[in-house]
């Protein structure tokens, strides 16, 4: 078995302020029981990060917000396991591994259910009130750091054929594929448009077409992006800032419109017009985050009875299959990411990611020792 030194503190970077992170010293965490150590070797950045990070939510830190917790953020990493807690024989010290992010309380109605990103117990982690849920990153110390504890649950195994870089973006095609598993899971054959070619979309594209899906259609208003999803499987590609989506999709597939949709933008106006790309029955999941409340015709979605759905997250077990299709070289992540950065230049790191500088669509962190 592998050995590796351990020491008592490790680098950290801490939200004290909204947009205010500072690299501090930090205890190094140890497992307990069912958990193991994890030397983080990269981690991506998500758009979700950028969010806590300047306005707080979704994150939960001691039942508020977590500005000026002591709190570290980041949650789409991968490592090697270099310490064991009690129990743990499902893996050895030395493997290489990817997380799921969330680890629910196993104890509420939700998680008995498998649905552990809708964990009842949400942020029910600090103090005397602690019933198990953990969510890195979001309601406890995520990744923008050198070592994170992790319950074996939430551990997939990443083979030597894929690296670093590529096996933080499983995390984000998990996420793509529990948006597929809600629409039904049985994609092939039927037409699915994925709207918003962000990270989670592109790779809704290739896990979509990877699963069968005919014909797949892309949306999205930059064309370098779109140009991604035609190499990852998109059949067809819309730019909605050139065309009326709805229309060109009619034109595609014909008036009676999609099977799925798969909603990765968060714009305004996305889910009215998911709802009208959408063929009576037909299912629709959003994925993404709005940054404000919208106005929803209800009265469509009833009249064509269209199931309307929402995911947070990599639920039952997706990150496992999505990593599985990337083992089998079923489609090729790597096209997304775009940049990498030490741990020491978290900061520059975000800042490409917000302002997509220089076509930055996924941003590693690697941590350099």
């Amino acid at each position: 078995m592998s050995s590796f030194d351990i020491p008592e503190t490790m680098q950290a970077w801490v939200l004290g302020n909204a947009d205010e992170l500072t690299l501090v010293e930090k205890p190094v965490p140890r497992p307990g029981s069912a958990e193991v150590l994890v030397r983080i070797d990269a981690v991506a950045i998500c758009a979700t990060d950028l969010e806590i990070i300047s306005e707080g939510t979704p994150a939960l830190i001691e039942g508020g917000l977590p500005f000026n917790k002591n709190f570290t953020p980041g949650h789409e990493y991968m490592g090697t396991i270099i310490e064991l807690g009690p129990t743990v024989d499902e893996y050895a010290v030395g493997d290489r591994i990817a997380v799921e992010i969330h680890a629910g309380c196993g104890r509420c109605e939700r998680c008995r259910m498998g649905m552990y990103t809708s964990c009842l117990n949400y942020g029910a982690n600090y103090g005397e009130y602690d019933k198990g849920h953990r969510a890195n990153g979001y309601t406890t110390d995520g990744a923008f750091t050198q070592y994170a504890v992790n319950h074996i649950n939430t551990l997939v195994r990443v083979p030597d054929s894929i690296s670093d870089e590529v096996a933080t973006l499983i995390v984000t095609a998990g996420t793509a594929m529990y948006g597929l598993d809600v629409l039904g899971g049985l994609v092939a054959g039927q037409s699915l448009v994925v709207t918003g070619a962000g990270p989670i979309g592109l790779l809704g594209v290739a896990v979509g077409k990877a699963l069968g899906a005919n014909p797949v259609i892309l949306t999205d208003i930059v064309d370098e992006r779109l140009a991604i999803g035609q190499k990852l499987g998109a059949d067809h590609t819309i730019n909605a800032a050139q065309e009326p989506v709805i229309e060109a999709v009619h034109r595609i597939i014909g008036d009676r419109g999609a099977n799925f949709v798969l909603e990765c933008s968060g714009a305004t106006n996305a889910v009215n017009e998911a709802i009208k790309i959408v063929s009576r029955g037909g299912r629709v999941c959003l994925s993404a985050f709005a940054h404000e409340p919208v106005s929803v015709d209800t009265k469509h979605i009833v009249a064509n009875n269209i199931y309307l759905y929402g995911i947070r997250g990599e639920g039952r077990s997706a990150v496992r299959r999505a990593a599985a299709l990337m083992a089998q070289d079923r489609f090729d992540a790597s096209l997304i990411h775009t940049h990498t950065f030490p741990l020491s230049e978290l900061p520059t790191g975000l800042r490409y990611a917000r302002e997509k500088i220089d076509g930055a669509i996924k941003v590693v962190i690697k941590n350099q020792e």
